[in-house]
């Protein structure tokens, strides 16, 4: 089972004056292989944002962190930022495939600047505020991500097909 954390990006939810809904559409798509140990709902602020990650990687050592919000064009969102100034080594295959999904079913996937990287063991990946951008990121996602966080921990090493 794989130890997760969930971090939302959101001013107003972070002040309860609005509902998150894209973390429970994470938990409910996660399913039996991961846990979730770790949600919180936190304002777009950048130094917070890292100091978040880095005590989710470092401190609490989690498998797979997954974001949520902060991830546009607006002057808040800086998740994409945090990440990759917290990361030791990015991994953009994931923010691309997640792209290329988006881009089948809206031009505006484009727009997305979602970023995903390694820090110590743990993988990070930027998912959209929305629970239609969650729901699609994580379809996207999926078909490898089991693998990948396999090969993180030290448990798989052949990604090649026989």
């Amino acid at each position: 089972m794989f130890k997760t954390g969930i971090l939302i990006m959101s001013d107003k939810g972070s002040r309860g004056e609005r509902e998150d809904l894209s973390g429970p559409q994470i938990q409910t798509m996660l399913g039996e292989d991961f846990s979730i140990d770790y949600y919180e709902i936190i304002p777009d602020e950048q130094e917070l944002i890292q100091e978040k990650l880095i005590f989710l990687c470092d401190d609490l050592k989690l498998d797979l962190v997954l974001t949520s919000g902060g991830t546009g064009f607006s002057r808040r969102d800086v998740t994409p930022d945090a990440t990759l100034a917290i990361v030791e080594k990015t991994t953009p295959g994931i923010p691309e495939a997640i792209r290329l999904y988006g881009l089948q079913k809206t031009p505006k996937a484009m727009l997305s600047r979602a970023a995903a990287g390694i820090r110590g063991n743990t993988l990070i990946i930027n998912l959209p505020g929305s629970v239609k951008g969650v729901r699609e990121s994580l379809e996207a996602v999926f078909p490898a991500l089991v693998h990948g966080l396999e090969i993180l921990a030290g448990s798989a090493s052949e990604c090649g097909q026989e």
